[in-house]
């Protein structure tokens, strides 16, 4: 215990020697700026020879040119040159207490990126209430405070833009690699890649209520986000046609692999995938499998979803109102339907034998020991497998049944 405490003691003398040499280099910053800003109103090409400070402060400090540019920046928002004609400082109490080490240079920033939006008559007290958020949050809390002020000052917002508005850039390939691993590279504008992020962030979240639990890395639940987006817009109404038919992939495979779920399917011109995969694909998906003889010919040419027309399709979503396995959330628009008795051994696709599932429930259910019923009163049940539950209890998913109130 006592060696505890002395590390401890130590580990906090440490912290506190840290927070003592920011504060000095801090000051020490906010200084530099100062004498910057001093030489560039007397006149820095008559004291240095220098055509600006930022190249001044680039020689004496070895910066990148950019980096000085930013000090400089920094230092004419916080200071007032000695001239009388010179610029009225944007935020002189915030100099104030850069001088005194208080304030990281991300903070200053944010500080002074709000008070530029604000009409000079209002920045003095919008500049007090920043500094006093300043001493207990951090640059992202006062930087969303600057914003609300700015919203409460102008809450019409900048006048629009009457120029014709710039083509946005966009630009992304993607090839397939030899080993059957395809490759995404794009750039795009900062409009689109918002919207990508926002609707990727939303299907990349950590799924919850099942036992099996979400051991996704950050960058496998994206990947897998995006294999969603593709599937949503896929199941898009309003799909463009390519040649006459809505866009689509072609899968080929033996019968018998078909059935039996092992060996290997082809995957549209040079792509393969397992006859595991194929089976559930099978299910309702925008790709046709194709089923060969012995001698591979043409048995049967499924027909696009698999026989599940609009109608029935509605039918399956007011039934089940979204994935029904136990704890998922996933809303219809995520979700395929489920063969209960599969389509490749017969199975009919008609209401009592369709599950409304999300594509990760989906695979499990084709590979584990998870099974699927109709119940008796029209709504599906899950059996677990032995090894989660010895008694199979059925198990359904009630987060999508509307509640047993009144709202």
């Amino acid at each position: 215990m006592a060696t505890e405490a002395v590390w401890k003691a130590d580990a906090m003398a440490l912290a506190d020697r840290i927070s003592t040499l920011l504060t000095v280099v801090r000051s020490a910053e906010a200084e530099i700026g100062a004498l910057l800003v001093e030489i560039e109103s007397r006149g820095v090409m008559e004291l240095f020879g220098y055509r600006s400070v930022a190249r001044l402060l680039e020689h004496l400090a070895d910066i990148p040119k950019s980096a000085a540019e930013t000090v400089v920046k920094r230092a004419r928002a916080l200071q007032r040159g000695h001239h009388l004609d010179s610029a009225p400082a944007v935020a002189p109490s915030t100099a104030a207490a850069a001088a005194e080490g208080r304030l990281s240079n991300p903070m200053i920033d944010t500080i002074v990126s709000a008070l530029t939006q604000i009409p000079p008559e209002h920045r003095e007290d919008a500049e007090q209430h920043l500094l006093a958020l300043a001493e207990d949050a951090g640059h992202k809390q006062v930087a969303a405070l600057g914003a609300r002020i700015v919203a409460h000052l102008d809450p019409d917002g900048p006048e629009p833009d009457t120029t014709e508005p710039a083509v946005p850039s966009r630009e992304l390939s993607l090839r397939r690699k030899r080993t059957g691993v395809w490759e995404l590279h794009g750039r795009f504008d900062d409009e689109t890649g918002t919207r990508a992020s926002a609707l990727l962030d939303a299907l990349a979240e950590r799924r919850t209520g099942s036992e099996e639990g979400d051991h996704r890395s950050p960058q496998e639940r994206y990947g897998d986000a995006f294999s969603d987006t593709i599937d949503l817009a896929l199941n898009s109404p309003t799909l463009p046609m390519q040649a006459g038919e809505r866009a689509h992939v072609m899968i080929a495979v033996h019968l018998n692999d078909l059935k039996s779920g092992v060996g290997e399917a082809t995957l549209g011109d040079t792509g393969t995938m397992t006859a595991a995969e194929a089976r559930i694909h099978a299910c309702d998906s925008m790709i046709i499998p194709a089923v060969l003889g012995e001698k591979s010919e043409p048995l049967n040419l499924g027909r696009l979803r698999r026989l599940i027309s609009a109608g029935l399709r509605r039918a399956l979503y007011l039934r089940d109102r979204g994935c029904a396995f136990p704890g998922c959330h996933r809303p219809p628009r995520h979700c395929q339907g489920h063969h209960i008795h599969h389509w490749s051994e017969g199975g009919r696709t008609d209401l009592n034998n369709l599950v409304l599932m999300c594509a990760h429930h989906h695979r499990l259910l084709h590979r584990s020991g998870w099974e699927v019923r109709i119940a008796a009163d029209g709504l599906p049940e899950f059996l677990p497998p032995a090894f989660l539950d010895e008694h199979r209890k059925p198990r359904r998913n009630n987060l999508h049944q509307p509640l047993p109130f009144a709202a």
